[in-house]
C-alpha cells in the first residue's frame, strides 16, 4: 500500500494530541515570534500559520473567528489580528525556517521559525471611537434644570 494523498506528519500522536502539539507551536509563535524546534515540527506550523496570517490580513468578523477556533487562544488570535498582520508587507512567505544543527539527546534536526518582517509587538492596535449612546449626548448637551 501507498502513501500517496496523504498530507501531513503524524509525528506519532494521535490526532487530538497532534492538533494540540501544532496549536501550542503556533500560539508560541505569534507570541514570541520565533521558536526553535525540530524541523519536521517547523515544517508542518508553517503550512497552517501561513494560511492563518493570510486570513489575518483580509481582516473580516468570520476570519478573525476562524483564526481564533484554530488557535484556541485568544490572545494569540488578537495579537496575530490586530498587531502582526498589519505590519506584514508582503503577500505570501511571511515565515522563514533555518536550520540550527541536531538536539544533544536524540540528535534530531533542529530549525528556527520565525518571521521574515520585523513585527515590532509594542505598536498598539489602532481603537475606534466608542459611539455616543442617545442617553449620553443628552446629558453632554443640556444640564438638568431643578425646578423651585
Amino acid at each position: 500500500m501507498h502513501r500517496h494523498s496523504y498530507k501531513g506528519r503524524k509525528f506519532g500522536r494521535e490526532t487530538d494530541q497532534r492538533l494540540a502539539l501544532k496549536r501550542g507551536l503556533m500560539c508560541s509563535l505569534v507570541k514570541y515570534q520565533s521558536i526553535t524546534t525540530t524541523l519536521a515540527r517547523a515544517k508542518e506550523i508553517r503550512r497552517d500559520l501561513e494560511k492563518l496570517v493570510t486570513k489575518a490580513r483580509k481582516g473580516g468578523l468570520h476570519n478573525r473567528r476562524i483564526i481564533i477556533a484554530r488557535l484556541n487562544d485568544l490572545e494569540s488570535a488578537n495579537l496575530l489580528f490586530d498587531v502582526i498582520a498589519p505590519q506584514i508587507k508582503r503577500d505570501s512567505g511571511y515565515l522563514r525556517i533555518e536550520r540550527a544543527g541536531f538536539r544533544k539527546g536524540d540528535n534530531a534536526e533542529m530549525g528556527t521559525i520565525s518571521f521574515v518582517d520585523e513585527i515590532d509587538l509594542e505598536v498598539k492596535p489602532e481603537e475606534k471611537p466608542k459611539k455616543e449612546t442617545k442617553v449620553a449626548k443628552a446629558e453632554k448637551s443640556e444640564p438638568k434644570k431643578e425646578d423651585k
